[in-house]
């Protein structure tokens, strides 16, 4: 049986695991703690020695990388449910999204929210318990991104991911004024992947996505949501919470 190691359905972690909702395939999900840091442990980094999730486990063979799971499920396991346009052109339009989003929209809110949240995960930590934390951190970006959170990010910086998200925003917005789907008419991996960022805006980012500002985006967010599967994933699987773990 398939196995999914990821957090909760938010950001990355959402892609693979509303991808495998909607095809309706049996999966074994394996709910990391980021609050226990999980994914810095041996036992993962085993799996994935980078350290990150998600992480798909297909009988031994291990996928990693969020977007790259959610084409493998397709290649690997058709459905009657399809996440691809069927022409070339389609496609490549939904792998524009798909890199666009990782590349550019993911990372500007991402800072963002490590700013707001991530930092007070490792706030409580004396310096010593934060640097043996870091040591186990793989990937040397991330190491940075650890220190920043703990530190607060430069402000310059936060303006400059805000004007980005700013962008995102719009580019969302003008495109679904016109589109039902973002690509090839129909909803596919290109939604899910941007709703993966997406969703929960209204809230964390109210000044810039509403419905007075933007509708169609307003519209689009709504719209997966009240999908099936959105609203079978959303009831099955905890938010994580960016907090302190408890001592058990």
């Amino acid at each position: 049986m398939l196995k999914l190691y990821s957090f909760g359905p938010g950001a990355n972690s959402l892609k693979p695991l509303l991808t495998l909702y909607e095809k309706g395939l049996e999966f074994e999900h394996k709910q990391l703690n980021p609050a226990k840091f999980e994914h810095h442990s041996e036992w993962f980094k085993a799996l994935n020695p980078r350290g990150q999730v998600p992480a798909l486990d297909d009988g031994g063979k291990i996928v990693t990388e969020s977007t790259v799971i959610c084409e493998y499920l397709e290649d690997e396991y058709p459905t009657e449910v399809r996440l691809r346009p069927e022409n070339a052109f389609d496609r490549a339009q939904m792998r524009i999204w798909t890199k666009w989003v990782d590349e550019y929209f993911c990372w500007c809110v991402s800072t963002v929210g490590w700013h707001r949240y991530i930092g007070g995960m490792v706030k409580h930590l004396s310096d010593v318990e934060f640097e043996d934390m870091v040591a186990k951190v793989p990937v040397p970006e991330q190491q940075v991104k650890w220190r920043r959170a703990r530190e607060g990010f430069p402000k310059e910086l936060l303006d400059e991911e805000m004007r980005k998200i700013a962008v995102s925003v719009r580019k969302l917005d003008d495109h679904l004024a016109d589109h039902e789907w973002l690509a090839g008419g129909m909803y596919s991996l290109a939604d899910i992947c941007n709703f993966a960022i997406a969703n929960g805006m209204e809230k964390g980012f109210a000044e810039m996505v509403n419905e007075g500002d933007t509708p169609h985006l307003v519209r689009w967010i709504r719209q997966i949501n009240g999908r099936s599967a959105a609203h079978d994933m959303f009831a099955h699987v905890p938010r994580e919470r960016f907090e302190p773990a408890r001592v058990d």
